[in-house]
């Protein structure tokens, strides 16, 4: 189960208080490892291990493409976030990711929340996503749906020759932190349809625009639209969804989008242009890292909106060397892997 591409995979268990977690660091080529630490009720420990190993194999691709000095890493804890969260387990999770030493710097995912990263932080200096009043930038979900309004604009521009998304068609799956404020982002600021759904009444609610909600995610892809989102949990495009989306491309923040590398083939053979998620969903862990220097939104903001030159680029390679964006996404972070980066250190940010 544990890939040979990866430096260094380690579990830790504390029974007093029921954490059951895991860190994988895929690459420290450019810097110490980054990425968030997510929270499932993993059906077991073999669902556990496979989300981690491939969670961090793509951070490091997506650090490598947003310019960062940092590989890739990612932290898992098993468990039901609705409840079986408590103070005592994240200072705990705390102290696991503590004895890497800053190899691994962690940040927020699917299930943990600023509050969380705080307590994490008070027994693991190497956290990022903190909450202000911690010193750190809060929700990183803020630009991490920012980024995607950049992405989005550059995949308008590669297919359409003009990065306006007005009246173009959005159908998002997901109203979380990221999905509801990109909604909010393409519905006020670019003037575009948004069609979204999302399983908790909740999360809908909270979308501050004018948009069409649907009932479940099925309907959703049912529909005629321009630009399709998946900004939930990884693995939405199956090959049945590839069969019978209705889209001219796919642009979402939800991590690892696709069941099978299979799927970004059906979707060309389709006519459909899959962005891939890593490249595209930067803004989140470009939020952090620039927490390590001393956060400044202006800074992290203007960094995140280079994912627009970014995605037009890898778009272009695509097209001029005759392959799938995924293809050309890769070939670009792994040159840059290949060619190093800074010498590997840790951050001192106990300073």
């Amino acid at each position: 189960m544990i890939s040979e591409r990866h430096e260094q995979v380690v579990f830790g268990h504390d029974p007093a208080t029921g954490l059951r977690a895991m860190v994988a660091i895929h690459s420290t080529a450019l810097g110490p490892s980054l990425g968030g630490c997510r929270m499932r009720p993993y059906a077991d420990e073999a669902a556990m291990v496979a989300d981690a190993l491939l969670l961090s194999e793509a951070m490091s691709y997506k650090n490598a493409l947003a310019g960062l000095d940092h590989g890739g890493g990612k932290a898992v804890i098993w468990g039901d976030p609705a409840r079986d969260k408590s103070p005592e387990l994240f200072r705990a999770m705390g102290r696991f990711i503590a004895t890497l030493g800053g190899r691994y710097i962690t940040a927020g995912d699917v299930g943990t929340t600023v509050a969380d990263l705080d307590l994490i932080y008070e027994t693991n200096p190497w956290t990022t996503g903190r909450s202000p009043e911690r010193g750190g930038s809060g929700d990183t979900g803020i630009l991490t749906a920012y980024g995607m309004q950049q992405a989005m604009r550059a995949v308008a521009r590669h297919l359409w020759g003009s990065d306006s998304l007005e009246g173009r068609v959005v159908g998002i799956s997901g109203a979380g932190k990221v999905g509801r404020r990109l909604a909010e982002h393409l519905v006020a600021e670019e003037g575009a349809r948004v069609i979204i759904t999302d399983p908790s009444p909740e999360a809908l609610a909270a979308v501050s625009v004018e948009v069409e909600v649907v009932g479940s995610t099925e309907e959703l892809i049912d529909r005629e639209l321009d630009i399709y989102s998946p900004n939930a949990l990884g693995h939405a495009l199956t090959p049945a969804v590839a069969e019978t989306l209705r889209c001219v491309a796919v642009c979402g923040a939800a991590n690892n989008q696709l069941a099978t590398p299979e799927v970004a083939e059906m979707l060309s053979g389709r006519g459909i242009l899959y962005a891939p998620d890593y490249l595209v969903n930067c803004g989140g862990v470009v939020q952090a890292a620039e927490e390590l220097p001393g956060f400044d939104m202006g800074r992290a903001k203007a960094r995140v909106a280079g994912v627009y030159d970014t995605t037009l680029r890898v778009l272009g390679r695509a097209d001029a060397e005759g392959v799938l964006p995924v293809i050309a996404a890769a070939r670009e972070a792994e040159e840059r892997m290949a060619a190093g980066g800074p010498a590997l250190r840790t951050f001192d940010v106990r300073r």
